[in-house]
């Protein structure tokens, strides 16, 4: 396919849509696009979830048969490459809201701005 026939005319929009829809995710675009996430499956996502519960879960079984003021620290989870370029560490940090609440807050007009729309 050449990406030459989307200006002769020869290749349509929705076609070429499809086509980069259809990229396969460790393609040059989608790398391009979203970084190291774009190497990441569902596989190596649920394989690095599992690492942590068994982390989590040892660190419980340790801290349960330890004396009182030998605690170990908690595991740190695997890092988890996100789609907006920073890295996560597999969850979020407490405090810190969540993209969607924060574009949520954001959305709530104010009165001013309902009585100038409705106006």
């Amino acid at each position: 396919m050449d990406l030459l026939d989307w200006h002769r005319d020869r290749l349509s929009a929705r076609r070429l849509t499809v086509l980069i829809r259809q990229l396969p995710h460790d393609s040059a675009l989608n790398r391009e696009l979203h970084g190291e996430a774009a190497d990441w499956s569902v596989t190596d996502h649920l394989l690095a979830a599992a690492v942590d519960h068994l982390a989590a879960a040892n660190w419980m079984f340790a801290s349960v048969n330890s004396e009182e003021g030998d605690q170990p620290d908690p595991p740190a989870p695997v890092p988890r490459p996100s789609y907006d370029g920073t890295d996560t560490g597999g969850e979020e940090t407490p405090g810190e809201a969540s993209q969607e609440e924060t574009v949520a807050a954001d959305a709530t007009p104010s009165t001013v701005q309902l009585a100038r729309f409705f106006g």
